[in-house]
C-alpha cells in the first residue's frame, strides 16, 4: 500500500507509541445510549467524568475482556481509559433528553460528513437474529444491498454501527 499518494511510508519515530483513543459522539439521552452500548452491544462503561460548570458528562466506552478488573482508583481509571485503544466516548450536554428531537446530526443525512463507528463479531447471522429479536433498527440488513455479509444497526441518536463478521469481507 506504500504506491497509494498521501501515504507516509516511513513514519516519524516519536508517532511509533501513538495510540488511536477514542471517537466520540454525542447523545441527547444517555440513559438510552448507555443502555444501547452495554446491554445490546455489550461495552462496558469504563470511565465516567462530570463536568457541572459547563453542564455536560463524558462516558467512556470499551470492549472489556471478560475477568478483566478496570481500576477504580481516579488516576489508575484515567490511564486505563485513556491509555487503550477502541474505546467509545458518549458526549451528553445536560438537558437535551429533555428536547422533543434530537438535537445532533448523525452524519448521514444531508449534508453528509460522519459516517459511522463498526463493531466485529463472531457470528453475524447469530448477532443480527439477536438485535432484531431486541427490536434494534436497522439501517441495513444482511443480504441488502450490494455488500451482503455486512449489516449497519442505529442507536438511540440514529448514528449508524456497521456489523462485520471477520473472514467475510
Amino acid at each position: 500500500m506504500s504506491n497509494i499518494p498521501g501515504v507516509c511510508v516511513s513514519p516519524d519515530k516519536e508517532t511509533q507509541k501513538y495510540v488511536f483513543n477514542h471517537t466520540m459522539l454525542r447523545i441527547k439521552d444517555p440513559k438510552a445510549s448507555l443502555d444501547f452500548y452495554t446491554r445490546v452491544l455489550g461495552m462496558k462503561l469504563v470511565r465516567k467524568l462530570d463536568f457541572a460548570e459547563w453542564k455536560f458528562s463524558l462516558y467512556f466506552l470499551a470492549y472489556v475482556p471478560e475477568g478483566t478488573d478496570v481500576p477504580t482508583e481516579n488516576e489508575a481509571n484515567a490511564r486505563y481509559a485513556f491509555g487503550r485503544e477502541a474505546v467509545l466516548e458518549l458526549t451528553h450536554n445536560w438537558g437535551t433528553e429533555e428536547q422533543e428531537t434530537t438535537p445532533y446530526h448523525n452524519g448521514n443525512t444531508e449534508p453528509r460528513g460522519f459516517g459511522h463507528i463498526c463493531i466485529s463479531v463472531p457470528d453475524i447471522q447469530q448477532a443480527c437474529a439477536r438485535f432484531e429479536s431486541l427490536g434494534v433498527n436497522f439501517q441495513k440488513r444482511l443480504g441488502e444491498g450490494g455488500m451482503k455479509n455486512i449489516a449497519f444497526v442505529k442507536d438511540p441518536d440514529q448514528y449508524w454501527i456497521e456489523v462485520v463478521q471477520p473472514g467475510l469481507l
